[in-house]
């Protein structure tokens, strides 16, 4: 979009902040950069220019504003709508590839060359993937400076820096403050009672949001021991690279109320990372809405909640295993299977609140598991065994960096998976927004009640005109249904 020079002038003229994270305005007087809905009075047009990313703008030589905060804006819903290399690039240096395993872990993971990687994401995004990756650190810096008491030295090595000093470098260059004067700052303001162990921080979103069927959904498919609903808030149990951590995500009117606990800083970035995943926060619910409202029999399911987000999860091998255990079962039913697998074979925590007792189990801590011992039935403890076998070897990978089509691929030359259980985690795990599910009970009921076609095959026809936006069709066709996961826990 940064290239069409007269939206982009509207845009920021209006202050709309539907476009924030879409692109980012430097000033070429004063050499700063803001997000589209900067409060301050425009520049004039012919001082302004436009960058795709936040990178872009810090390698052109352009510092963030102090009062926008841009690179607090939500991401670019770009990412989450394509499967291309450079979308599934993105994805994987948000989840902190790039500072874990360099770009040629990046490269690697992806199939292509690191001079293939870089010469793409520098076409598309004016930044490599160094510079991506380093204004992302940055981003990390700052939260962990203004939200936690942390010595500045840990700090620079929690963000991702290899030394105090390439830290205080970039932390002067992008927000052409010191890091002690960040932190005096914040201070300023009021702040809320500090928990020691827990960062507190927001997780903005493009407005609207509606959180009954997304916190909705995954209350009532909690799987006890990792999940819980408490207090108004979805709290569950994280593995991450470092070690593990236990986040609670709070809906508010603006924003969603984050608290993380981590037993090593170091996994802020791809805590926060798999949090923004998981409750679909860099969605465009602007342009999803308005695709679903053409079709006349769908348009009052949106008009009455509109903003529904596709609820996913924090690990596509989790969710693999979960979808397995919730065949042909009720929502009940697959959450006392799944939580018997969680007791067995998870690793044990200690959760200060109570209530969130375990890790869910590990593909490798799966493999070895006796089929004997599942209280199912034996075709379906074959699709399990052989699903964790393949997760636990490799031949099977579900991550922000999978390939929707190869996957589907994968999964469905599986014994036991069939279109369900394939297009589910097409949706939840790996995010594909062009996900259906014709043959899910709920949907065919909504489907019969709309006036929509009945047969899996006519509905999935009729559902082409809602591309690429299927997966939140499939949201809005479940409200038909009263059912747990369409409302907010009391």
């Amino acid at each position: 979009m940064h290239t069409d020079t007269e939206r982009c002038v509207r845009a920021v003229q209006s202050k709309d902040a539907r476009f924030d994270g879409w692109f980012f305005t430097a000033v070429l007087t004063t050499r700063i950069y803001c997000r589209p809905s900067c409060p301050v009075v425009p520049p004039k047009v012919r001082n302004m220019t436009f960058y795709p990313s936040a990178a872009a703008c810090q390698q052109a030589g352009f510092r963030a504003c102090k009062r926008c905060r841009p690179d607090t804006s939500p991401g670019s819903p770009e990412w989450n709508a394509r499967a291309d290399s450079v979308a599934r690039a993105m994805r994987l240096i948000r989840d902190g590839v790039v500072d874990r395993e360099g770009v040629p872990g990046l490269a690697s993971r992806l199939g292509y060359s690191a001079r293939q990687i870089e010469r793409q994401l520098l076409a598309e995004l004016g930044a490599g993937p160094l510079a991506l990756a380093r204004a992302q650190r940055a981003q990390t810096a700052r939260l962990l400076i203004e939200t936690t008491t942390l010595p500045l030295a840990e700090v620079a090595f929690a963000a991702g820096f290899s030394s105090v000093r390439t830290f205080n470098e970039t932390v002067r260059e992008v927000f052409a403050l010191a890091p002690g004067e960040l932190r005096t700052r914040a201070a300023r303001g009021p702040l809320a009672p500090a928990t020691p162990g827990v960062i507190a921080l927001r997780l903005p979103y493009r407005a609207p949001l509606n959180p009954s069927n997304l916190f909705g959904h995954l209350a009532a498919t909690a799987v006890p021991g990792i999940e819980e609903w408490r207090d108004g808030a979805y709290r569950r149990t994280l593995t991450l690279p470092y070690g593990h951590g236990i986040v609670a995500l709070t809906p508010q009117p603006d924003h969603i109320a984050c608290r993380l606990s981590l037993t090593d800083p170091r996994d802020l970035t791809q805590a926060i990372s798999r949090c923004r995943w998981l409750l679909d926060l860099d969605a465009d619910p602007v342009a999803v809405d308005s695709q679903l409202r053409t079709d006349p029999l769908l348009a009052p399911l949106v008009d009455a909640g509109p903003g529904r987000r596709v609820p996913r999860t924090v690990d596509g091998a989790e969710f693999a295993v979960r979808a397995v255990l919730g065949q042909q079962v009720s929502t009940a039913a697959a959450r006392t299977h799944a939580a018997r697998l969680v007791t067995a074979h998870g690793v044990e925590v200690e959760d200060p609140e109570g209530g969130l007792t375990h890790l869910f189990p590990a593909p490798q801590a799966l493999a070895g598991l006796d089929p004997e011992s599942l209280a199912l039935p034996r075709t379906r403890r074959t699709t399990l065994t052989t699903l964790v076998a393949a997760l636990a070897d490799g031949t099977l990978r579900l991550g922000t960096d999978t390939d929707w089509e190869r996957a589907r691929a994968e999964l469905s030359a599986l014994p036991g998976f069939g279109p369900w259980t394939v297009e589910v985690i097409a949706m939840r795990a790996l995010g594909d927004p062009y996900a259906f599910l014709p043959t899910d009970l709920g949907i065919r009921r909504a489907a019969e009640r709309l006036g929509l076609p009945a047969t899996p095959a006519a509905l999935a026809a009729r559902a082409a005109d809602w591309r690429p936006w299927r997966a939140y069709a499939v949201q809005y066709l479940w409200t038909v249904d009263d059912h747990p996961i369409n409302h907010l826990p009391a």
